[in-house]
C-alpha cells in the first residue's frame, strides 16, 4: 500500500512510519524538517513540506492509497490551527485525488470525562487544569479538525488516545468505539492501532479510543516523563 504520514518526524510519526515500511508498505513521509528525520529506507520519500501549505499537501496525497496524520503541537496559550487548518488541505486533497481512507490522531481530551482508575487529584485536578487551561487552544483546534474530518465524504477514522508515554515495544492494547477509560497510551500501541486499521472496515466513519492497559507509568512518572517534557 502507498501511504502518506503527515507529523512523521514527531514521536508517535516515527514509529508509525517504521512500522509501515516494516509491514512493506511504500510510505511517504511529510514533515517541515526533513533534514533531521532519522529513518532511511529503499521505500521510503522523505518529503520537506508544511502542512498549511495546500500545494505541497496535494503533491504529497496525490497517487497515494491512504493517509495517515500524526501531526502534533505543543500546547500554548496562543491560538493553534494546525489540526483544523492541516485537516482542512488534507482532506481537499484527498477528494480531489479520490483517496478514500484516512487515519487521524485526535485525542482523548477533547471529550474530558473522568476515569475509573483517575482518583481525586487526576480527575478533580488534573484532568481540568490540562483539558482548560493549559491544552485549551490545542483541544479546540483538535475539535475543529474532527468537526471537519466528519464532515467529509472520506473513509476516516478518528484515533483518540490517552495520555502518551514510551514503550519499547507493542502490548495487548485495547481499541473501543467513543470513549476509552483508561488514562494513558504507548505511542507505539497507537501507531500500531493505526497502521492495523487500514486494513480492516470495522472503524470506518468512527471515532475510536486507544489505550494501554499493561506497563502503565504511575502518574508521578508520567508527569515527570511525559507532561513536562519538551518534544
Amino acid at each position: 500500500m502507498r501511504i502518506t504520514v503527515f507529523g512523521a518526524n514527531g514521536p508517535t510519526g516515527r514509529l508509525l512510519t517504521g512500522r509501515a515500511l516494516t509491514a512493506g508498505h511504500q510510505v511517504t513521509a511529510v514533515t517541515r524538517q526533513p533534514e533531521s528525520f532519522p529513518l532511511h529506507h529503499d521505500r521510503l520519500e522523505v518529503v520537506g513540506a508544511d502542512v498549511f501549505d495546500p500545494v505541497a499537501v496535494d503533491a504529497a496525497v496525490a497517487e497515494r492509497d491512504a493517509v495517515l496524520s500524526a501531526l502534533g503541537v505543543p500546547a500554548g496559550k496562543e491560538p493553534i490551527t494546525t489540526y483544523s487548518r492541516g485537516a482542512a488541505n488534507i482532506v481537499a486533497a484527498m477528494e480531489r485525488h479520490r483517496v478514500r481512507r484516512l487515519v487521524v490522531v485526535s485525542s482523548g481530551a477533547v471529550e474530558p470525562q473522568p476515569y475509573s482508575d483517575g482518583g481525586f487529584l487526576f480527575n478533580r485536578v488534573l484532568l481540568p487544569y490540562v483539558t482548560g487551561v493549559v491544552g485549551k487552544t490545542l483541544y479546540d483546534d483538535m475539535r475543529r479538525m474532527e468537526t471537519l474530518i466528519r464532515a467529509s465524504d472520506l473513509d476516516w477514522t478518528i484515533v483518540r488516545p490517552s495520555g502518551l508515554y514510551h514503550l519499547p515495544s507493542v502490548t495487548d492494547y485495547t481499541v473501543v468505539e467513543g470513549h476509552a477509560d483508561g488514562r494513558f497510551t504507548a505511542r507505539v500501541d497507537l501507531a500500531a492501532s493505526m497502521l492495523a486499521m487500514l486494513n480492516e472496515d470495522r472503524y470506518v466513519r468512527t471515532t475510536v479510543g486507544v489505550i494501554t492497559t499493561s506497563d502503565n507509568p504511575t502518574l508521578f512518572q508520567w508527569i515527570r516523563g511525559e507532561a513536562l517534557a519538551k518534544h
